[in-house]
């Protein structure tokens, strides 16, 4: 399903709890009461009673944070490969000389990515040629029957597509690389300095609009009569010709100290600094300072008939003939890569060119490295804006009111959700938001009253304090397995705060070590959750992996970086259950052990969210070690530790606590005794 010229589909809802007072009392007897419901959706909404509201703890005026960066087409999966595409084919061009610039086709931008993907899957370019199948590929690319749109793709592939398919597969470089230039060897040999000094010191120019144009190309200035008589040498040259670095010819260096003797003795200038001077015709021309005219005639012929002769090397003429048809001729159309210095005749590129492109041009040598080059993980940046609760929450609610052309409170959610599907599924639109993620409140404070030694809490205060619903408690209750880790971990112990804005997203994944997670939403605008249970967890992965694989192959772990969403009506429509939940202010949602679950804030918001354990979770967070293994990621914790340390002090579990770590340790021995048997067996053998 295309969620951005369908429209967006809301997947079903998940349960909503409204637990009375006596079961909201005790916590994790509650969750434990509605997980046989709630699990088989993933994820669920728990109501607190009406009069359950705890005060907001963060001090307002000290809190001030740095936001994170979303460019919203970016996190959406399949919209990242089509901008990934784009980017490279681009880049393509643009080192061509030329600039990219995408068409209009029945009044939307054509999506080069798709175009280039059904031409492959319709066997190539040759085939649908052959068969003449272009209406089909307009077909598939959801155009219109009739009005010719076939011909007009096949034009687009062929001036756009074509040309960069070919630098994909090498066919052009199958002719250059028959040369035996083309060994590492010659290659080193000819990224040495160039025996002419003079050439060492000739910088190429920064400001012609023809710096591609291959620099021994620059034009010299032609001696004059009075020249020659000034200098006998240049009449000499006059029988030889000048050689292609003739202008710097005869020079010394100003100071003496400077110079140095060769073998015979003879006095050789230092390396001339050329200077860049803009000429009447918009090109920069090289000239010499005027302090370096001063020569001796005498000392430098011997060094002339030394440069003659270094011209005739083979080394010299190989850096000056094109690299496809190995002759020098034509040399006006040689143009000379940006990237490696080589040379290249505009007719013997595919395609050709017409003419000598401007601005930055690479060989297809260096095009191909460039493309096959891996894509940089993909993350999100820092902003570079420092903001107050009250400076965000302007911004947030002036870009939604300005977006909108509404009041923020009146903008409906319904609205809000299909608008951001299809921004996020758009390559035109590029909208930016920021999103204040994981904010530590162990250095930013909580949004729940807190316990402390000054014991300046009012009664109310203490109350909530101490309330097992309160995110800094609920980790480590008695009856769960986080109390008994010592170190305050960020995120999984310690709640992680959330400043939203409209569009702001956090994209699918499961909590570290297949742990509860428990968020909050203290006040603002509905934050939108998508969740898909645990039964279907490697499901939604293989959906993801097979839609997208230059994501996966690029980045094989990039479900757990949080970084990547996918249509939940795309997930749907390859058989993965979804659901969904707009969470209010004063609403619990609660993840369940491998439970993917991704979203998006409908506005300006503050939430906390935290992880937690319990009996039941035990054999889950022993198979997410297992799972962490064989991907060889790290862990958070000691899994093995945390067992072992609960089964040394028995007397503080409760029964059903109890049952499952024995069950645990006995698994754990097992394992252990396998392992060792293994191992003793692998000594003998080799032995």
């Amino acid at each position: 399903m295309d969620s951005g010229t369908d429209g967006f589909l809301p997947p079903p809802e998940c349960p909503v709890f409204e637990p009375t007072w006596a079961e909201f009392r005790d916590p994790l007897d509650y969750i434990a009461k509605i997980r046989p419901i709630a699990e088989k959706s993933g994820i669920c909404k728990i109501r607190p009673p009406p009069d359950w509201q705890p005060p907001f703890a963060v001090e307002v005026d000290n809190f001030r944070f740095t936001p994170r960066i979303q460019r919203l087409n970016e996190l959406e999966a399949e919209t990242r490969v089509k901008l990934n595409y784009l980017d490279q084919i681009a880049k393509f061009w643009e080192f061509q000389g030329s600039s990219l610039k995408i068409p209009n086709v029945e009044r939307r931008i054509l999506d080069l990515y798709s175009l280039s993907k059904i031409v492959v899957e319709e066997g190539g370019y040759e085939a649908i040629c052959k068969d003449r199948r272009w209406a089909r590929v307009a077909q598939r690319l959801k155009y219109p029957p009739g009005k010719n749109i076939g011909s007009l793709l096949r034009s687009h592939y062929e001036r756009i597509i074509y040309p960069y398919e070919m630098f994909q597969s090498g066919a052009n470089l199958v002719q250059c690389n028959t040369h035996s230039f083309d060994s590492e060897e010659k290659d080193r040999e000819y990224n040495k300095p160039h025996s002419i000094p003079l050439r060492q010191s000739l910088q190429p120019s920064k400001f012609s609009s023809y710096s591609h144009r291959a620099k021994w190309r620059q034009a010299d200035p032609v001696p004059t009569e009075e020249d020659i008589k000034k200098n006998p040498e240049l009449k000499k040259l006059q029988i030889y010709g000048a050689g292609p670095k003739m202008m710097g010819l005869g020079l010394m260096a100003k100071d003496k100290t400077l110079q140095k003797k060769d073998k015979e003795g003879i006095i050789c200038p230092h390396a001339i600094t050329m200077k860049e001077e803009p000429s009447g015709d918009g090109k920069v021309m090289f000239t010499l300072p005027k302090e370096d005219l001063n020569y001796n005639l005498e000392s430098c012929t011997k060094m002339t008939m030394q440069l003659r002769k270094n011209h005739c090397s083979a080394q010299f003429i190989d850096s000056y003939v094109c690299r496809m048809c190995f002759q020098g001729d034509e040399d006006d159309k040689l143009l000379l890569c940006d990237g490696c210095d080589d040379n290249y005749h505009i007719f013997c590129l595919s395609p050709p060119l017409p003419e000598i492109p401007r601005g930055v041009w690479r060989c297809p040598k260096c095009i191909m490295a460039e493309c096959k080059r891996p894509p940089e993980a993909f993350g999100f940046e820092q902003a570079t804006q420092e903001y107050t609760l009250q400076s965000f929450g302007e911004m947030a609610d002036s870009f939604k009111a300005d977006y909108f052309n509404m009041p923020v409170h009146m903008v409906p959610t319904e609205l809000v959700e299909k608008e951001f599907w299809r921004l996020v599924s758009s390559i035109e639109e590029d909208v930016t938001v920021e999103y204040g993620a994981d904010i530590h409140s162990k250095e930013f404070g909580s949004g729940f009253p807190v316990a402390n030694s000054k014991g300046n809490l009012s009664p109310e205060e203490e109350e909530y304090a101490t309330s097992g619903w309160n995110l800094n408690v609920m980790p480590v209750l008695d009856r769960s397995v986080l109390c008994h880790i010592n170190a305050d971990i960020s995120g999984m112990k310690v709640p992680w705060l959330y400043v939203g804005m409209v569009f702001s997203a956090f994209c699918w994944h499961i909590e570290d070590h297949w742990s509860y997670s428990i968020n909050y939403l203290h006040w603002g605008e509905p934050k939108t959750w998508y969740g898909v249970p645990s039964l279907a967890a490697e499901h939604l992965e293989e959906v993801m992996k097979r839609l997208t694989p230059e994501l996966f192959d690029s980045q094989p772990d990039l479900l757990h970086q949080l970084v990547t969403l996918m249509n939940p009506n795309t997930l749907m429509s390859h058989g993965v259950p979804v659901v969904r939940t707009n969470q209010c202010a004063g609403e619990f949602v609660i993840t369940f052990p491998r439970a993917y679950h991704s979203g998006f804030n409908q506005g300006y918001n503050f939430a906390e969210a935290v992880n937690f354990c319990t009996a039941d979770w035990l054999p889950a967070g022993r198979q997410c070690i297992e799972h962490y293994r064989r991907l060889r990621r790290y862990c958070v914790f000691s899994h093995e530790e945390l067992i072992c340390k609960m089964a040394a002090f028995p007397e503080k579990l409760d029964l059903s606590m109890a049952v499952a770590v024995h069950k645990e340790m006995f698994i754990m021995v097992q394992e252990e005794r396998r392992l060792r048997k293994a191992l003793l067996e692998k000594q003998s053998l080799q032995s």
